[in-house]
């Protein structure tokens, strides 16, 4: 019998693997679980579900007794902000920091040395007139793995794995860092998705940054990197320390976060505002474009007047019309 599963769960779901804590897993748990249609094909659904609430509550019970024993234990929360969220990782010195710092604004301390990154730093990088959300993190290795990084990698549209070409061990540490994560339940993967078996099992969507490409040996480590230490994650090779090798990467992360452009005008006025436009995910509605600007217009709203490549100009529109790249939208409610 198919679960039939309803808009709800599959929202509280999305949330759900967009956690950064575990307070926020169990929360959400807790509601898909609410969610979910109770009948003879969702009963095994419901068992992993309870099962995982149970798991993650132990969890919470451990953290905390685990940080008053060591008088308090290190979490960075970082909202969420701009158009979706990548992830920087790697290994010690793998250029990390120097990649953030030359796509977006942040200024983090920049050492040629490892573990110069000794907590989480975002920055916000441009892309024409949106904004993508880059978190730095500290390094990964065999013997240290900071437990808010999953949360972070969990929660992330995108991942991207950086390789240090110019060193002899960039190979074996960035399969460190692979077979680290492989440890846990939060995965490294081409597609995000939570397993179908087991819904604390997440995979998030991974770029290798094969970094440093023009340092002395690079290519032929980068051959010994496909041979030795095959991955399947999409590949870009750059140096972060020139800009001009980046662009390509800058297109390919705003690509993964799927998300499109819509500008929004006030009946009252005659041009749209189109310095700050909304980024719903590819095959949004207008009623869920709605609930973004606020709630109260998705419970209210009548119609939409839409200026776009679709429609003819002004045309008036239902909620369940699926809005398009650079839409302009006057909400009627």
């Amino acid at each position: 019998m198919p679960a039939n599963l309803t808009q709800q769960y599959k929202k509280a779901e999305d949330n759900y693997r967009r956690a950064q804590t575990p307070e926020e897993e169990l929360k959400w748990l807790q509601i898909m679980l609410a969610e979910m249609p109770k009948h003879k094909g969702t009963d095994h659904l419901q068992a992993k579900l309870k099962t995982q609430i149970s798991d993650t509550k132990k969890e919470i019970e451990s953290q905390r007794s685990g940080a008053k024993k060591s008088g308090g234990g290190r979490s960075f929360k970082i909202p969420r902000q701009g158009a979706g969220t990548a992830v920087i990782i790697g290994g010690p010195n793998a250029g990390k920091s120097r990649l953030l710092t030359s796509l977006t604004r942040a200024t983090p301390e920049v050492a040629p040395y490892p573990f110069t990154t000794q907590q989480p730093q975002p920055g916000m990088m441009q892309w024409e007139d949106v904004f993508v959300q880059l978190i730095d993190t500290p390094p990964i290795t065999p013997d240290f793995l900071e437990p808010y990084i999953l949360g972070y990698v969990r929660a992330a549209e995108l991942v991207l794995l950086m390789v240090d070409l110019a060193s002899d061990d960039g190979i074996e540490q960035v399969q460190d860092v692979v077979n680290r994560l492989n440890a846990t339940k939060t995965r490294l993967s081409t597609e995000s998705t939570l397993d179908e078996e087991d819904v604390g099992l997440s995979f998030t969507r991974t770029f290798l940054i094969a970094n440093k490409i023009d340092a002395e040996g690079a290519s032929e480590r980068l051959e010994l990197l496909h041979e030795l230490c095959p991955l399947p994650y999409e590949e870009f090779r750059i140096s972060a320390e020139d800009v001009a090798t980046l662009e390509p990467l800058r297109n390919a992360v705003y690509e993964a976060m799927e998300v499109i452009r819509v500008y929004t005008k006030a009946p009252s006025k005659k041009e749209a505002d189109m310095d700050r436009p909304f980024t719903p995910k590819r095959g949004s509605t207008l009623v869920e474009l709605a609930e973004m600007i606020h709630k109260d217009y998705a419970r209210s709203l009548k119609y939409g007047r839409v200026w776009g490549a679709a429609v003819h100009d002004g045309t008036p529109m239902k909620g369940d019309y699926v809005l398009n790249d650079k839409d302009i939208v006057e909400i009627h409610a």
